[in-house]
Formats: structure tokens, sequence, C-alpha cells
């Protein structure tokens, strides 16, 4: 049997092509045509004809059957199709069009559970549907102004084996947002555009290219008409392009490569509310810890436990607060799951670790690939192999592939031993008693990430002994660690080299007609439509597309989900470990739906401006659009070395986006905030603003947990009627309250930002700034800066002072500061509960309102603290006023007091 390496990817990237690390160097650059549909080769395709149509109350049903003769464009055209149509709610429109036979592949329900239709009247719809016999067409409108909001009239349906087509009429230069994980605009290019889903890894977050996560939703905002959303549920490879030309006008198209047409129209029409229907649709993101709003650190290359404990007190040397502590792979024996390097990372070592930082009321996050080294002499591997939990090879063995820990067996999560398999090993790893006890984890390169370049890759490709490991040993400083037993010290290390065999990558199962499984005999690897997979073809760098998962389906349709798969299973793992708390489960690789269990990082970025700015639009699409709250990037960049004007920027504006964490590759210098005084002026400045903040932070999640209104907001779901804020992408609305609006110029000391037509006050100053619909430009703004104004109307909750972890931070008292609009009201609100468990004995949701004289705390008051924890607000600041009553000048008053929110109350002014 042989072993894993710790320079293996080296090894085996290079032996396989000849390529770099697809981790921490720059890839080469394979990209492929943009591929639009051929006008010739669709140009005869005769669509289809409907027949039978059965229409009632709540929905219309018809058969569609191939109008003339088959073209054959791409792959074989189907003769025989359905229609459905569902008024399933007063919001929301369902249109399906499948193949009769339900050959063709769709979701299971057990990825993607389908919203309860709950028989709305079409005639109490908001939305109406509307379609033409032959050639079927059809399309949807907003009964309330006659909007037409999807019609595709003009264009035929193509609906074939491995190619699917249908295109939609849009309003020129039309105002998209959504579909899915990039790194382009946040309103998307309407003029030979191309969105491509096919999850990837993808270093350096490339623009105009598929990435990490399938999310295929938009949102179309039309002004004062309103905002709708579109989904189609499908997992398949696609591309979607949005184009003009004289001839057709402007239109998005939908170019699969399998799957069926299932749409779900949302009706809006606040853009807040097509998020609750998008929502509705694919699931609510759960409540995650409070302690998960903390600032958390992370680094590929911390070389030993020593290392880990060495930074986490060089943080509180400096003075600024940690909250979480992260290892990156490099714990691992051997880069194999669920194991400890015996000389680096000894397990006594490791718990003494998560032991101190649990005395300090810090947290432990480690990480996991999917990848399972697949040697004889490894436990892990062994248990799963006798469970059978594994792909298979078309002899019978276990799936082979390359990924950091060597030559790998992917997990099939379809199996039904997984779930146990994967579980029993968090239980052996992770216990709290004999393991390492970690708090969160992290499953990353789960698209999955091959380094294999090819399915071509064989074992003459693979043979050979990798160059020594690119990290060398740390000298012992011989210093003392503040606040860790004196026997944290670094250990060198040694290496073994690695030989690897495969076996052919082909299996095949059980398969029945009429299970909505996938065709079979299809081009598993090179579908005559070419979608544009920045990595090459279908099965370059990931798991190869003819394997077929234990259900029957294949990778080629569920490649998608596979991430997705992964990490809920991670997440019910956790949950056994820990019933009774809620779980922290970050992942890479995300498909719709996700978020309803876990939540998601931006993946592999660099240390530029550009992918600085570009977190900011990320961060906007997926928590306003694809319902992942919790969700950020890695803070100063992960590839390439940053600096610390960089990374002050960076600081700042990563204290106000949900998920907050310092991250770096093995290659890349460290980047901790207190490598640089600069740095670290500004890091201690945002995670005290952001820890006062950090109860309106958690109040907006659990609005969003339970009611689907975004926790971040672009300006226009604020000010829907202002074209100004149509294209905003690098300000937003931290909650609905507060705007951020950082420097985003390199190196610059200068911002415009947009302020609307509204009432607004400086957080750090509290003066009143009329907001005029007009840009403002800032100068001076020093890199411990950044703009933030609390919008007029609001109240804000906060605590007194900050503190160097949340658990110190819930004994502070709060503040609460009211910012009154031009009327002289305001309101806003708090929620309270205990912060982890999964069922909580009693929560307080409050609700603070000002009508201009009279201050009024009433609601929910059933969370009365625990272990010190204060829920007394010791002052309540008024802005904008003098002694008395509102004014509306820049003055404030403020009231001290100690009211218990146990109970209702009022305060006059």
């Amino acid at each position: 049997m042989f072993v894993g390496h710790v320079g293996v990817l080296v090894a085996l990237c290079r032996l396989a092509q000849g390529l770099p690390s697809p981790r921490w160097e720059v890839p080469p650059d394979p990209h492929v045509a943009k591929i639009f549909a051929s006008p010739q080769a669709i140009a005869n395709c005769p669509g289809y004809a409907a027949s039978n149509v059965v229409t009632t109350d709540n929905s219309i049903t018809a058969d569609l059957t191939l109008a003339g003769t088959a073209c054959n464009a791409y792959s074989d055209d189907i003769h025989d199709l359905k229609l459905l149509v569902e008024y399933q709610t007063d919001d929301r429109l369902h249109v399906h069009v499948y193949d009769a036979g339900l050959n063709v592949f769709q979701v299971q329900e057990e990825i993607l559970p389908r919203p309860k239709n709950e028989g709305a009247k079409s005639s109490s719809a908001q939305l109406e549907f509307d379609f033409v016999e032959k050639p079927f067409s059809f399309s949807v409108k907003r009964k309330e102004n006659g909007e037409v909001l999807f019609d595709t009239t003009g264009t035929q349906i193509v609906f074939e084996t491995q190619y699917v087509r249908l295109r939609t009429k849009l309003p020129l230069d039309p105002n998209v947002y959504g579909l899915g994980e990039h790194s382009d605009p946040f309103r998307l290019p309407t003029f030979n555009y191309t969105r491509t889903m096919w999850n990837s890894e993808s270093p350096f977050i490339p623009t105009n290219d598929n990435l990490y996560g399938s999310h295929p939703v938009y949102f179309e905002h039309r002004g004062d008409k309103g905002t709708h959303g579109v989904f189609l549920l499908s997992s398949s490879g696609m591309q979607i392009n949005i184009n003009r030309s004289d001839t057709d006008g402007q239109w998005l198209e939908y170019n699969t490569i399998g799957g069926t047409l299932d749409l779900y129209f949302l009706a809006g029409k606040k853009a807040a509310d097509v998020s609750r229907q998008y929502a509705d649709v694919v699931g609510y993101s759960p409540m995650y810890p409070y302690w998960a709003f903390g600032f958390q650190q992370c680094k590929y290359g911390y070389w030993d436990v020593n290392m880990v404990a060495e930074v986490v007190a060089n943080y509180s040397t400096a003075d600024i607060p940690l909250e979480v502590m992260w290892t990156d792979i490099d714990h691992m024996n051997l880069r194999q799951d669920f194991t400890l390097d015996p000389e680096r990372f000894p397990l006594a070592k490791m718990r003494e670790l998560v032991t101190t930082l649990h005395q300090r009321d810090q947290r432990y996050v480690l990480i996991l690939d999917p990848g399972i080294h697949r040697v004889g002499n490894y436990s892990t591997y062994v248990r799963g192999h006798e469970k059978e939990v594994f792909l298979k090879n078309e002899d019978g063995s276990d799936s082979w592939a390359v990924q950091w820990a060597g030559i790998v067996s992917w997990p099939d999560w379809f199996a039904p031993n997984t779930q146990s398999w994967w579980t029993d090993e968090f239980n052996r790893f992770f216990n709290a008693d004999t393991g390492v006890d970690i708090d969160g984890v992290w499953v990353d390169m789960n698209e999955a990430s091959n380094f294999c370049h090819t399915p071509k890759c064989d074992e003459n490709e693979l043979e050979g002994n990798p160059p020594p490991p690119t990290n060398s040993p740390r000298p012992n400083t011989g210093r003392p660690i503040p606040g860790f037993p004196g026997d944290f010290q670094p250990t060198p290390s040694s290496r073994n080299s690695i030989k690897a065999r495969n076996s052919k990558p082909l299996s095949s199962r059980q398969f029945a007609n009429g299970t909505k499984k996938g065709l079979q005999n299809r081009d598993w690897f090179n579908p005559k439509y070419n979608i544009n997979n920045h990595r090459g073809n279908l099965s370059d760098f990931t798991i190869y597309t003819n394997y077929t998962n234990y259900d029957g389906t294949r990778q080629y349709d569920t490649h998608n989900f596979y991430g997705h798969m992964m990490a809920h299973t991670t997440h019910s793992s956790m949950l056994s470990r820990r019933p009774t708390k809620r779980p922290l489960v970050v992942t890479r690789s995300t498909f719709a739906g996700t978020g309803r269990k876990v939540t998601h990082w931006f993946g592999d970025n660099a240390s530029i401006w550009d992918h600085y700015r570009a977190s900011i639009r990320q961060m906007l699409s997926f928590v306003s659009m694809h319902q992942m709250p919790l969700v950020g990037s890695d803070v100063c960049g992960f590839n390439q070395d940053t600096d610390e004007y960089l990374c002050a920027r960076w600081a700042m504006l990563g204290a106000f986006q949900p998920f907050y964490r310092n991250h770096a590759e093995i290659s890349a210098i460290f980047q901790e905030f207190y490598r640089w005084d600069l740095t670290a002026a500004a890091a201690r400045k945002a995670i005290a603003a952001r820890y006062q903040l950090m109860d309106y932070a958690y109040t907006a999640l659990y609005r969003q947990t339970t009611t689907g209104a975004p926790m971040i907001n672009p300006l226009f779901f604020l000010y829907p009627g202002d074209p100004a804020t149509f294209a905003i992408q690098h300000q937003w609305f931290y909650g609905d309250a507060l705007l951020v609006s950082p420097v985003t110029t390199d190196y610059s000391d200068t911002v415009t930002f947009y302020l609307p037509d509204a009432t607004f006050y400086d957080f750090w100053t509290h003066a009143r700034i009329e907001g005029q619909a007009q840009n403002v430009t800032r100068t001076n703004v020093s890199y411990t800066d950044i703009p933030l104004h609390i919008r007029g109307g609001a109240i804000l909750p906060m605590r007194v002072e900050s503190a160097n972890t949340t658990t110190a931070l819930r004994k502070k008292d709060f503040s609460i500061l009211v910012a009154p609009g031009r009327d002289g009201m305001a309101q806003g609100s708090l929620y309270l509960d205990d912060g982890e468990s999964i069922e909580q004995g009693g929560v307080s949701d409050v609700q603070f309102s000002f009508d201009g004289t009279k201050f009024e705390a009433k609601g929910e008051f059933g969370y009365e603290g625990k272990n010190g924890e204060s829920v007394t607000v010791s002052e309540i600041v008024f802005l904008g006023l003098k002694s008395g009553s509102y004014n509306g000048t820049a003055g404030q008053v403020v009231k001290k007091g100690a009211w218990k929110l146990t109970g209702g109350f009022t305060v006059e002014v």
C-alpha cells in the first residue's frame, strides 16, 4: 500500500499534462470561445404544438408534440412533452415542461424539496399565464400593471436529449441580477454576456466564468413597475446568454445540456418580496450561532500546533479581538481527512489547544475535503470501502482521482451507508472527550476538484516521486506563548513519497425508465453543445461525468450539487455530535437551496483591489438573491501577497459583511491583522464597531431566517424608484439601516458615494446629513476609516462598548440609537436568544418605536439572559434632538437609565 505526501499536488499535477497547481499558482488560460446556440443549427427546429389542454381554477395541463421534422441540432429531439402550469400561491407561478416518458433527469426531492402547491386561484393570483398552441409559446405578465415579465413568443422551444433551449424577451438594457456565483458586475451586462453554470474550482475567481456555485435564479427590476424573479430548477450544465440585436431585440436565453424546463415565477413586487418568495421555493437559512459573527483567522501554512497557538496569542497581545481560529489542511497526516500529523499536530497538543481556546471563550474550526485517500492502511477509507460508500469503477473497484492526499476515492453521497459512515468518522475524530472538539467545520474542494487534468490521466502519468514540501520546518524561537501552556514548541517533520495505481473511470448501476433519473446512451464527456466551462471539458479537473451514483443517476446530471450534498451530509454529522447546538458548516461549492442548512465563503480570491471590490458584488447577490446570508470573502485576499494598505481597507470593509475571516494560502506572506501597525489600527476600530452592532446584525439574520428579508440590502431594494441606485454595486445597507460606502479606488483616500433623497446620520460623529439623491465625495479618508451612515427613521440596538469575545460582549449593556427620519419618527427591533441552542427556552423579539416625543419598547419578552449576560438598556441616544422634541438639527439627547428588556417600557423625550 502507498501513502500520501505533502507535496503530492505539485508532483501529480505537473506529471499529469504538466499543469501548475490549481490551489496556489495562476492556472493556464484554457478559455474556449463564448458559445451561443448556432442560429443555423436551430433555425429549422419545428418547436412544439399543444393539444389536450385542460384548464382548471388553479392549473393548466397539455400535451406538447413536436410540430414538424426533428432538427436534432445538438442531439435527438424528444417528440412528446408535457406542460404543467400551477398557480401555487398568489405570488408564485410554476411552469414545467418535461418529457412525457419521465426519463429526462429531474433534481431529486431529497436535494431540493419542492415547495407546497397551495392551490391558489388564477383569478386572485398576481401573475397571469398565457400561451399559444402552435408553435407553442407562453408569456407571464403582472396583472396589476400589465407588465409582461416573460415572453417566449417568436422563438421555438428546443427540447433534445442533450440540449434544451428557451428564450424570453426582455426590455432594452434591463436591470438583471443574480444567476449564481460569479465575479462580474452586480447588475449583469446585457450585451453579448454569458453566465455558465458548472461548478468548478476557480483559483483567482476569474471574471465572466463559472465559479463554485450554481444558482439559476435572476431578479429583474423595473423601477416603480416592480421587481420579479425567475428560477430554473435545474442542476444541468447550462449557459444563460443575455444579448440583443436589431432583429430580435433584447433577450435572455437558457441553453442547457440536459434536464427539464422547471420554472418558478416570483411576482414580487418589492425586491425583498422576491427574496422571500425565492426562500419559499429553495428554503430559508437556519440561524447560525451568535459567535459566528465574530472575527475569524486562518492560513494555509500554519506549520504546527505551536504556530496556531502563537497566532491566537499574538492577536491577544495586539488587543485585536479574535473569536474563531481555523486550521487548513496543515494539521492532517499525509493530507488525509480525520487525521492529525503525529509530529506537528499531535492529538494531546491539539486537545490542549482546543481546551485553552474554549477556556478563553474562543472557538476552533477544521477543514475536510471530499477525496478519501485510497490506501489500505487508512482506516477512514477502509471503513468506507467496507460500507460501499464510494463511487465505483467499471470493474467494481472504488473510484479514483487525485486530490491533496494523492490517489483518492469519491464518496457517493446517495449511497445508503454514506451518512452513517461520515457521521461515524465525525464522532471518532471530533469526539469531545477523546478527539478534537471543534466548534465548526469547513468543507473545501467539493466541486469536486480533481488534480488530474482529464479522464485520460493514467498510472503512467502518476508514477514518480514528488519534490520536497514547499513549507520547511519553522525554527523553534523558544519564546513563551501568552495564555498557552509552556510546552507548545514546534517540531520538525518527515514525509514519505507516493506511487499510484488506478482503474478505468466508469461505472453503471441499475436504471429504470420513467424514474426521472436521466436518459441513457448520452455523450457523457463531450456533448455537442459545449458550455463555456473555463476549466475545459465537463470532466476536466473534476469527478468524471460518466460515473453513476447509487440511485442510478449520473454525475453528468448531478455534478452541480455534489458539494451541496457533502455540505448537507456534514451538517447532519455535526448535529449528531452536538444535537442541541446550531452547527456552523462553511462550504465552497453550492447549489440552489444549499443555504437552508449551511453557508459559504467566496473561494480562492487574490490579494488585489479588484477582488476587494468583487467581494461586495458577490455578497450582494448571495445574501439578497441566493438566500445565503452568512457569507464573505477571504479578507485581505487568499492568493498572492497583500500589503498593509489593501489589508487595512479590507479589514474595514470585511467588518460590515456577514462572515468575517482573514485567510491566506501557503506561498503568500503572513497577513494577520497585527502584522502592520496601520492594519492593526484599522482592525481594532472595525471590529469594535462590528461587535457593538452584533445584536443588530444577529437580529437581521433572524429576520432573514424567518421572513426571507435579506440582512444585506442593495440600495435599489430600499429605493426602488430611484434609477441612480439600480447599478450601485460598491455600497450596501448592512441590515436595512446602516449604509456602508467604502473607499474602493486602489491606494486612494477619496471616495464618491451616493446618498438617496433621505435623512442620514454619520455613524461615527452622529452628524445629520440630508441626502439629495446625489453623489457625495469625501477626501482624506484614512485607512482606519470607512464612511457609514445611519438611515433616518431607524433605531439601532447596540452594545455600549465592544469586547474581546462574543461571550464577554453579551455581558455588556445595550445602548439604543434613535435616528429620526424627516417626519421625526423611527423604528427598529432586537431579537435575543442564547445564541447557540436549536431549541430555545425563551426568546425576545422587541419592537422599538419613536413618534417624535415618546420612545416605546414592546413585543415578546421571553429571554432573560444567562451566565451574566445583560438584557439591560443603560442608555438611549436620540439623534437630531435638543431638549424636548424633534427639531431636525444635528443635536442629540442622551437618556440614562436601566431599562430591563424583560418587559415593555416607554421613555418620554
